[in-house]
């Protein structure tokens, strides 16, 4: 079986890649390069942007934000592929129509989801643990009562009742993030809303400005006159500007030059 390379794409490699990732197919820079082609291909995607869906784009990007160093120190590896999945389903869902308050916004909310996830899992080892220790007080239990170790039973009967105080704790903490994340979506929701009733508004305000104009006719008589001395004060100055002049240094031309200003 034949060994590929691995390790980091060299500055020779990448040199090569995007002089030829437009005239070579991605298996026959990979035979060039002695290099797998999926690890190629995601070099391509990663490096250049090229041959993205909306959902690894937003993933993509999502590493070039400055909070993403952040994120690397706050959450494990494997949250972070979740982060990525639901930053890229959301942020793809709405393409350029995310403004920074909003974008935040996804942020804190996908956080609080991390965080119950956490939360749940902890839930989740405690209570193993516990049905482990209760397994084991049943079997000492079980035991001819002289043959029972009390002091191994009191232990494990006071682990069960901290495991499950610990689950109680969790359990609230799930209920609080849970409230948190909740309003937070109501608050994205409403914000967007409003936003989006600001454009609406924006665009229904000159249709209703025409409509009340067709109501008023004295007003749309009082916007023609106005309209009308523009246009004739432009002629005129138009009129003005298109004769020669004769400027201080002596030279004699037209201040407004254009094809129907020209003179013989």
């Amino acid at each position: 079986m034949v060994t590929m390379k691995r390790g980091r794409i060299s500055k020779e490699e990448e040199s090569f890649i995007e002089a030829n990732m437009g005239v070579m197919s991605i298996l026959e820079i990979s035979e060039e390069l002695d290099r797998d082609p999926d690890s190629v291909q995601q070099f391509i995607k990663r490096k250049f942007k090229v041959g993205l869906s909306d959902e690894e784009e937003a993933a993509f990007d999502l590493e070039e934000r400055p909070y993403w160093y952040d994120l690397k120190q706050q959450f494990t590896d494997e949250e972070l592929v979740m982060f990525k999945y639901h930053w890229a389903r959301i942020i793809s869902q709405f393409k350029d129509d995310v403004i920074p308050t909003e974008e935040l916004q996804v942020v804190d909310l996908i956080k609080l989801d991390l965080l119950m996830n956490r939360s749940l899992r902890a839930n989740k080892e405690n209570l193993n643990q516990t049905s482990a220790f209760e397994a084991l007080i049943q079997e000492e239990r079980a035991k001819d009562p002289d043959q029972q170790d009390r002091d191994h039973i009191f232990n494990l009967e006071r682990q069960c009742a901290s495991l499950k105080a610990s689950m109680e704790s969790l359990n609230r903490d799930y209920r609080d993030l849970q409230d948190k994340k909740n309003k937070m979506l109501k608050e994205m929701k409403a914000t967007r809303e409003q936003r989006v009733k600001r454009l609406e508004d924006s665009k229904q305000s000159f249709t209703g400005w025409l409509a009340y104009l067709i109501s008023n006719p004295e007003i749309t008589k009082k916007y023609g006159v106005e309209m009308e001395k523009m246009k004739l004060a432009m002629l005129k100055e138009k009129e003005r500007l298109g004769s020669y002049h004769k400027y201080e240094d002596g030279q004699v031309d037209q201040p407004f030059l254009t094809p129907d200003t020209v003179k013989e």
